[in-house]
């Protein structure tokens, strides 16, 4: 489901949530969400299961301009986890970043 990122941050701030960034090791590395955990689109299939493995958890997910990030939630979707959220891209992120 896509939120805002106004929604992302109330749930972040009142909730225990899995922040996934699906970008690049490089893009990461430049800059992310606090507390967000890198796992590159590529690679999702094959490891989100190793980080979040209760398909219950909720999951926001975010990259560069949300192209990566709607892909990535159809998908972690369509391997069974139920809370995932897009939240669109970093770029547009307005409370700042951890680099």
């Amino acid at each position: 489901m896509q939120i805002t990122h106004k929604k992302a941050k109330e749930m972040i701030d009142s909730f225990d949530v899995v922040i996934i960034d699906v970008r690049t090791e490089e893009e990461f590395d430049k800059g992310h969400i606090k507390n967000a955990v890198l796992i590159p689109h590529y690679e999702l299939h094959e490891i989100v299961n190793e980080i979040v493995s209760d398909k219950n958890k909720t999951i926001l997910i975010y990259c560069k301009n949300g192209i990566r990030s709607s892909a990535a939630e159809k998908l972690l979707m369509y391997i069974g986890y139920k809370n995932v959220y897009d939240f669109g891209g970093i770029n547009d992120w307005p409370y700042g970043i951890d680099k």
